[in-house]
């Protein structure tokens, strides 16, 4: 079975049936050709949206819960306390090839990329669509290739990059260098945001990404390939844009405080997924795995240099962002778990409350805060920070002396805004360099040893899939795998 086992043909023309939430839009009495597919605006949009509904359709995806949770059980935040081979892996940074989950990271996000480009080559070869749709749907698949090269390149390194739906042509294509899939990376968020509108396409709510997502990616990539101007530029275009906002009242009944951060469509919000399966009253694939119905299973790392050490005195974000459970014990054990989502299960039949997040408001500031501290524009990071910092209830920073004290404090920010966010921490730690000058390390390298005595370098990457290795003969398997 060769690659194409990774992008599915059977989701090319994209699951009309799962778009119904979304778009109603009935399903074909047989196979749907490219050209019936992109033959009006509703069939087009339906195509793209379903992609989304995907995504979320069911728990332990790439695009729900495994990313979050698994991204931080890699770093230092976030444990799984139950004794579980697939997770232990991860929690101790000795994934093996075959783990089934790494089969997923690296399958999802490929199939996702593969209807994409089915999109971006049928709705650009169509003269039947509206301008109006044939720029949205095509700037929202210039998006998703672009967001899921980028997660794969983070969790992998050098990944194929198929930028055609031709499955012929993409069988036993070979790793691309890391800096070309960057580029492409850049190249396709540059398209997205020319073709997006600053409006949320379809009924207004935040679930399909318009142009300030595809900006504040765009940030994101410049400032991972060091781009820093770049990347200020762009966060700075994010954070001028009306109808975004920190949700920063003092008053937890307002309706602008940070405990409503993840509710749907809040003003934080510049793309979320929408609940798809609201049987049982779920929310959120990731409020209904870790919000417990007694002792926590995901829990918060509490030890010297876990995460709950970190946040200083009064600092919101504890109170409001996590939450503790009473281990029955003597003396008591107190047990903390992630709270950004709180609904566990809802009213059945009620609408959800909350969406899953993917991108939020705040990264903006910690995007242009670090890129212009690394361009020694100490005060104006300062500031940046400082804004994350008084939403929180904490006092202002000084101006960093360098490079380096300015980067103590953004990673001490990114680290309390966006734990258990779709693995920050863990791409944070491996993209910065170690601060203790050894050639060719990283933060993984200086930190993670403390609470992981088996941490090697070779852990920063994840393994090729096995399934991947052997139908693809020329992919070679990343440093530290035996394959």
């Amino acid at each position: 079975m060769k690659f194409v086992y990774y992008i599915s043909t059977i989701a090319l023309l994209l699951n009309l049936s799962a778009c119904r939430k979304f778009v109603e839009v009935a399903d074909p009495k047989d196979e749907l050709a490219s050209k019936v597919v992109f033959s009006s605006d509703a069939t087009a949009t339906a195509a793209v949206v379903g992609i989304y509904a995907d995504m979320n359709a069911v728990n332990y995806q790439f695009a729900n819960v495994l990313t979050t949770f698994l991204g931080s059980m890699s770093a230092d935040d976030f444990v799984y306390a139950a004794t579980f081979a697939n997770f232990d892996e991860f929690k101790n940074n000795a994934i093996q090839p075959g783990n089934p989950y790494v089969a997923t990271f690296w399958s999802q996000p490929y199939n996702y990329i593969y209807r994409a480009n089915a999109i971006i080559e049928g709705a650009g070869k169509s003269t039947e669509l509206s301008p109006a749709v044939k720029n949205q749907v095509m700037g929202e698949a210039y998006f998703i290739r672009a967001f899921c090269h980028f997660y794969l390149v983070n969790l992998f390194g050098d990944v194929p990059l198929i930028l055609t739906a031709d499955v012929r042509k993409n069988t036993n294509l070979p790793r691309t260098p890391k800096a070309e899939v960057y580029a492409s990376v850049i190249n396709d968020l540059k398209l997205a945001k020319d073709l997006l509108v600053n409006t949320y396409a379809g009924n207004g709510e935040r679930t399909r990404p318009n142009k300030v997502a595809a900006t504040l990616m765009l940030a994101r990539a410049y400032l991972y390939t060091g781009q820093n101007a770049l990347a200020e530029t762009e966060a700075s275009n994010v954070i001028a844009t009306t109808g975004y906002s920190l949700l920063d009242n003092a008053d937890p009944a307002n309706a602008a405080h940070l405990s409503k951060a993840f509710l749907k469509n809040s003003n934080e919000t510049v793309w979320q997924l929408q609940v798809v399966n609201l049987s049982l009253g779920r929310n959120t694939w990731e409020g209904n795995t870790i919000v417990p119905v007694s002792s926590p299973l995901y829990r918060m790392t509490k030890d010297t240099y876990g995460i709950i050490p970190a946040f200083e005195t009064g600092d919101r974000r504890l109170a409001y962002w996590i939450n503790t459970y009473a281990a029955p014990a003597t003396p008591t054990n107190i047990l903390y778990y992630p709270y950004k989502y709180k609904v566990r299960v809802g009213t059945v039949g009620s609408p959800a409350t909350e969406y899953s997040m993917v991108l939020r408001f705040s990264e903006a500031f910690l995007i242009r805060a670090e890129a212009r501290i690394q361009q020694q524009k100490y005060d104006l990071g300062r500031d940046d920070l400082n804004v994350i910092r008084r939403r929180a209830g904490l006092t202002d920073l000084a101006s960093p002396t360098s490079i380096a004290t300015g980067m103590a404090k953004v990673e001490q920010e990114r680290r309390v805004e966006l734990f258990c966010e779709w693995g920050h921490r863990w791409f944070d730690l491996k993209r910065w360099p170690s601060t203790t000058g050894a050639a060719g390390k990283t933060r993984a390298d200086d930190i993670l040893p403390l609470t992981k005595p088996a941490w090697k370098s070779t852990a920063q990457l994840f393994p090729i899939p096995t399934e991947a290795i052997r139908s693809n003969v020329n992919l070679t398997p990343n440093p530290g795998y035996n394959q």
